[in-house]
């Protein structure tokens, strides 16, 4: 067996079991059979995010090719700034109970920072728009992430959002590569992304529609329609891989990082997640209140 299969194997395993452990009651079951109470599963999710926000942060700097001006040492603290914002929301299960106006805007902004990608890519070429951009396309999201799920530290509860959407979107990026494969003919944006069309994206909407509507039937308890949010994420996840791979195109790099071997860095397993974890967290307050 090739050895780079291997290790891509292996490692995408490890990812995933990662993702598993940190979003589910699962790793805090496991870690409490060694010590019983050593862990809580919000601060596993809140362990991940954080790191990911790192290393995203980190490979975005890399990536746009920050100057040696202040820019490039103030992207970390301006970033921890807000992501502290948002972690005492979390903690204090601010995201739950309340409507803020705050949070449409950051998703806007996601939106924002998006097409400035494609139509004024030149305003990125500058440290200040590379520190913008930097703050927006990886601190929002991530800090939004934190609103995904609810928990609770009364009962010890902690609710499965985050796996399914990461279910649904390695569905839609798996049902859209096959369906590409099988009868890909029109090219979805030869310029960005090559190997991406028409036709394996519309396998994608569709087969992650059907996935999702298993989900609303088997897990009621979750936030909000899954059929609706499996159709956030057919539509978006596409979106997330071509900003990711026009951002790559624009500055001249192949991969993000290598932190996965054989995979990339951060950024380029979570594309699709920095686009859809916005979105639906947008649709969750907004159904809330509904």
């Amino acid at each position: 067996m090739d050895k780079n299969l291997i290790q891509r194997t292996l490692s995408g395993i490890i990812y995933i079991a990662i993702i598993i452990l940190c979003t589910t009651p699962l790793g805090a079951q496991l870690i409490n059979r060694i010590s019983p109470e050593l862990v809580k599963q919000h601060y596993l999710y809140y362990g991940l995010i954080t790191l990911l926000l790192t290393v995203g942060t980190w490979e975005c700097i890399k990536i746009m090719k920050f100057g040696n001006g202040y820019e490039k040492w103030i992207v970390f603290p301006v970033v921890a700034v807000i992501y502290y914002i948002f972690s005492k929301r979390y903690f204090q299960h601010g995201f739950y109970f309340d409507f803020r106006i705050q949070d449409i805007l950051a998703v806007a902004a996601v939106g924002i920072a998006a097409l400035t990608l494609f139509k004024f890519a030149t305003e990125l070429y500058i440290d200040s728009g590379k520190l913008i951009f930097t703050v927006i396309y990886v601190a929002l999201p991530f800090s939004l992430a934190l609103g995904l799920p609810k928990y609770s530290s009364y009962d010890q509860t902690f609710s499965l959002e985050v796996i399914f959407l990461f279910i649904l979107i390695w569905s839609s990026d798996t049902f859209a590569y096959i369906a590409g494969r099988l009868f890909g003919k029109h090219k979805m944006a030869p310029k960005i992304s090559p190997k991406k069309t028409w036709e394996g994206y519309i396998g994608g909407v569709v087969l992650t529609l059907i996935l999702s509507y298993f989900v609303e039937q088997y897990q009621p308890e979750l936030r909000g329609n899954w059929m609706v949010v499996g159709f956030l994420v057919a539509l978006f996840a596409p979106l997330g891989d071509l900003v990711e791979s026009q951002l790559k195109r624009t500055f001249g790099v192949k991969d993000s990082g290598n932190i996965i071997p054989g995979h990339g860095g951060v950024l380029d397993r979570l594309d699709s997640f920095l686009i859809c974890a916005p979105v639906v967290y947008l649709y969750f307050i907004i159904e809330k209140f509904i």
